[in-house]
């Protein structure tokens, strides 16, 4: 595959901004993990939410680069199912929900999957003196929105059958999703909303779209009422008057830090919602830290950023002729765009409060690498693209050259043809008439 020097450009530049937002996310995760009592301690290094971000940084920028190199037409289902590597992931990432999904009904595994604010959403991996936690419901995100790109292209021309195609689909949809809604109701609806776009940009009909919705609404009304807290953060949320109640003190909080950031904000480290006033400050409301040390410029920047890496890839995804890469980079963008925009929505109070982490930004292990290796495929679909094109006006310019120079060379070939014709019958003529002469 032949790939100019320029062609590089934008897949490096959607490079660059993701490291860039990794970066940022790196330094406001260790600023916003200061504490007042403790300082760094190196020898419970995995303990310590910043110390780990600053390990899990450099891996992740090792795995973009890596995973940018890997032929992402290999996560295609070419033949049949069982020959492709996602169905298995799928398998692998709803086999560890449902075993964390047992704990809340016999906790037999207290040491490998603990609960954590009253749920259970992580293994914790033990690996010598450290313990690495690992989030279920990340692989299964990644790992259905890749299954759902090569199903919608794969069975592309049978797509329009209700019974045979869509409907088993929507039963895979729901089966990842009912076992994550049990411990993680936000991070089940993000993923039902992702599979509704992705068949929407895979071919499905709309009338197929719209049969599963009722149940999926009744089955959140069914949760809200299993579950009175997470009806309680909506009525909340619809009585923004109310921030000093306890399921309001966390947005109440989030909007004082970012308020009190004015426009250049307090200085880096400078903030103080950190120090035990704003709960989740290194995770899911990262941006409000950013909003209070750097003001409103601050956070313009990492919105810019988002902006600049959605407006990169949604040109380069246009030269792309493959349409299961076409619609694997399309899923891939959607997912980071809107993950970043329901986030800062519910940092600016904007979406009512759910656990959805800023990409890149968070702190988290698990969310970090598995994006970083998405947008490492993505880079990988846009440099096959951008090759495929050039390689074809290659070709072009090729064959328009050649036409060319046959162009220039017959008229000369045929005119020089013509006239050494002509002095031949001149003289063939000549010769007649002196032969008539004598």
């Amino acid at each position: 595959m032949t790939v100019k020097n320029g062609s590089s450009f934008v897949p490096d530049a959607i490079a660059f901004v993701v490291i860039i937002l990794m970066a940022v996310g790196t330094v406001f995760v260790f600023s916003a993990s200061a504490s007042l009592s403790a300082g760094l301690d190196w020898r419970r290094f995995y303990e310590s939410t910043s110390l780990r971000q600053i390990f899990f940084f450099p891996l992740a920028v090792c795995i973009l680069f890596i995973s940018s190199r890997f032929d992402y037409k290999k996560l295609a289902i070419k033949e049949s199912l069982f020959k492709s590597p996602v169905f298995y992931f799928l398998i692998i990432s709803c086999f560890l929900l449902a075993l964390v999904l047992t704990q809340r009904i016999a906790n037999f595994l207290p040491s490998f999957i603990p609960k954590v604010n009253q749920h259970y959403r992580w293994l914790k991996i033990p690996l010598g003196p450290a313990t690495i936690s690992f989030q279920p419901s990340e692989l299964a995100k990644w790992a259905l929105l890749v299954f759902l790109a090569g199903f919608c292209i794969r069975f592309a021309e049978s797509f329009g059958k209700f019974k045979t195609r869509f409907l088993p689909l929507c039963g895979l949809i729901g089966l990842v999703a009912f076992l994550i809604v049990i411990e993680d109701l936000g991070s089940a609806v993000f993923l039902s909303l992702l599979a509704f776009l992705i068949l929407a940009m895979g071919g499905a009909k709309w009338r197929h779209l719209l049969i599963p919705v009722p149940f999926v609404i009744a089955g959140f009304i069914i949760i809200l009422l299993l579950f009175p807290a997470r009806m309680q953060r909506i009525t909340s949320f619809l009585n923004p008057g109310q921030l000093a109640d306890s399921s309001n003190y966390q947005a109440g909080q989030s909007l004082i830090a970012i308020g009190s950031g004015g426009l250049f904000g307090k200085g880096l480290g400078k903030g103080v919602c950190k120090y035990g006033h704003l709960p989740e400050d290194t995770t899911d409301f990262i941006f409000a830290i950013i909003g209070e040390e750097l003001g409103f410029f601050g956070t313009a920047l990492i919105i810019l950023l988002f902006i600049t890496f959605i407006l990169l890839a949604g040109l380069a995804i246009r030269r792309c002729d493959d349409p299961f890469g076409k619609l694997l980079a399309s899923a891939i963008v959607l997912t980071i765009a809107l993950q970043a925009a329901i986030n800062i929505g519910v940092v600016t109070v904007v979406l009512p409060t759910k656990g959805i982490p800023l990409p890149f930004v968070s702190a988290g292990g698990t969310g970090m690498l598995l994006s970083a290796a998405a947008v490492g495929i993505l880079l990988n679909i846009i440099k096959q693209a951008i090759g495929q094109n050039e390689n074809e006006m290659l070709q072009q310019n090729q064959a328009t050259f050649v036409c060319e120079q046959k162009e220039k060379t017959r008229p000369v070939f045929d005119y020089a043809t013509s006239e050494e014709q002509s002095w031949q019958t001149a003289d063939a003529q000549k010769q007649m008439e002196e032969q008539e002469v004598q």
